[in-house]
């Protein structure tokens, strides 16, 4: 290990929200703001799961955000001690790779995280950093819609990221494929869910109401309690249910 280099990084790579700009696919039957606010709550929760993991020693928190000039909203939202990164220009690709090859010149593993998933298990998170720490392997993490939920790393790997089709239902088995291009063992953790639209938004209503999110690897985890995002649509439907 380098003079300096620390315990594995875990990133939310997140938009500070801001109304207009956050959850937009939630809008309608969301009104702006209240995307917003939903969005705090997912970044809220999800920094609230990464610090269970950081006080065991095991981690450094991060937010990995944009734009630059929220970084006071951001904190707000994070416990005492996370770090800040600032997403440089680009796609989404070169965004995730410059931000993973930054926190490899300090840390011994980078793993990032998806800011719209506040149920993500703490469990899969600690796979995560068991892998990258085991060698020069890709950690990935499924979502349910094609994508990734977590992407862990020990080191620069940029082809993971190229020519990738962002926000399709092919993100993941590409990346599974760029990976074997280069002979980068994979390891498959747990899958998860992203909250991003009307679809998804149901199934964390179904989560929070005592069902499990849908497997496809046969395992179910209990998700993370995501305290700040229940009380938020709790909220909001309360008035709906006094109507009945």
């Amino acid at each position: 290990m380098g003079v300096g280099v620390q315990r594995v990084a875990i990133g939310i790579f997140c938009k500070t929200p801001t109304p207009g700009l956050s959850k937009t696919r939630l809008s309608p039957p969301f009104r702006p703001e209240e995307c917003a606010a939903l969005a705090a709550c997912f970044i809220r929760d999800l920094s609230a799961t990464i610090d269970q993991i950081v006080r065991d020693g095991l981690a450094v928190g991060y937010a990995v955000y944009t734009p630059a000039g929220t970084e006071r909203a951001l904190r707000a939202l994070l416990p005492p001690g996370f770090r800040l990164l600032l997403q440089c220009d680009g796609d989404f690709g070169t965004r995730l790779a410059t931000a993973t090859r930054e926190l490899l010149q300090s840390h011994t593993g980078a793993i990032m995280v998806s800011a719209d998933s506040p149920t993500l298990p703490a469990a899969i998170l600690r796979d995560a950093i068991e892998a990258v720490q085991s060698g020069d392997t890709l950690a990935l993490s499924r979502a349910l819609d094609g994508g990734y939920t977590v992407i862990g790393v020990s080191r620069v790997h940029a082809r993971l990221y190229e020519d990738i089709p962002w926000s399709t239902s092919d993100v993941h088995r590409l990346t599974v494929e760029r990976a074997a291009e280069i002979g980068l063992p994979v390891v498959d953790l747990p899958a998860w869910y992203d909250v991003d639209d009307a679809g998804s938004l149901a199934v964390l209503e179904s989560e929070f109401a005592g069902e499990c999110p849908p497997s496809e690897d046969g395992l179910s985890l209990a998700g993370a309690p995501a305290p700040a995002t229940r009380a938020h649509l709790a909220a909001r439907l309360a008035p709906a249910r006094a109507a009945r």
